[in-house]
């Protein structure tokens, strides 16, 4: 079937995924395109749909569809030390039978606190994915120690690559794709343009080639997850017609 889409919940806006009920409405949406999986996103829940994960897997498993969890939290403290929700969070990707956790990196300082993690993620038997997000913390230099740390250690955690993020850090997309591809195990497929003082994401095909010139320069079997806005009267055609793309691209 070749590699693997999902869509992220998100790109459907948080307030449309509120006014449908919640991300479990938007499987439909999501199996219906044709898409392979979903990437469930920690920040959507409300306290009540953070207690029902295990319908939320049954339900994203009877629709034949893949899950991976995505926590807004960092790996890594202020202080450098390894953030203590991780171990709730590997648990909550567990009962959504996810495939992998994803969080941002944080302060990462030095490699004194990754025996701590490896035997977290012994334990937890849950993969881990690394993204670089719109901070500091994101930018390619610290994501690039963090993953040379990683290796020297064989330390079993990959990136997240958010392709558009890099802008927002000021670095290069292509420059970091050239550094950290062989890390790279899952990518968020999103343009950025300018909008005001800042960027805002697009649709990869509404943008400059370069972007999807740079899925080229990508692990070409690493999942690609839908982050740009899904907007349209018919959501379901809307994210086929990306499912596609992404799929062919």
């Amino acid at each position: 079937m070749g590699r693997k889409i999902m869509v992220v919940t998100a790109a459907y806006g948080a307030e449309q995924v509120r006014q449908a009920g919640g991300q479990r409405a938007m499987l439909p949406v999501i199996a219906g395109a044709g898409a392979d999986g979903v990437e469930i996103r920690r920040e959507l829940f409300n306290s009540e749909e953070l207690l029902a994960l295990p319908a939320l897997g049954e339900s994203i498993e009877l629709l034949g569809l893949l899950a991976c969890y995505s926590a807004p939290a960092a790996l890594f403290l202020p202080d450098g030390t390894l953030n203590p929700d991780l171990t709730r969070y590997l648990s909550e990707a567990s009962t959504l039978n996810a495939l992998w956790l994803k969080v941002s990196l944080g302060h990462f300082r030095d490699a004194q606190p990754l025996d701590g993690l490896r035997t977290l993620l012994n334990a937890s038997g849950m993969a881990l994915v690394v993204e670089n997000d719109q901070t500091d913390c994101g930018q390619l230099a610290p994501m690039q120690r963090f993953q040379a740390a990683c290796r020297e250690m064989a330390l079993p955690v990959t990136l997240t690559f958010d392709m558009g993020n890099w802008l927002w850090v000021g670095d290069s997309p292509e420059e970091a794709a050239r550094h950290l591809a062989p890390a790279v195990s899952y990518i968020h497929v999103k343009a950025a343009v300018p909008h005001k003082d800042n960027f805002r994401a697009v649709a990869p095909d509404h943008a400059d080639a370069r972007w999807l010139d740079l899925l080229g320069q990508l692990p070409a079997d690493a999942p690609r997850g839908i982050e740009f806005p899904l907007e349209g009267t018919d959501l379901t055609a809307v994210t086929r017609h990306y499912v596609n793309l992404l799929r062919e691209e």
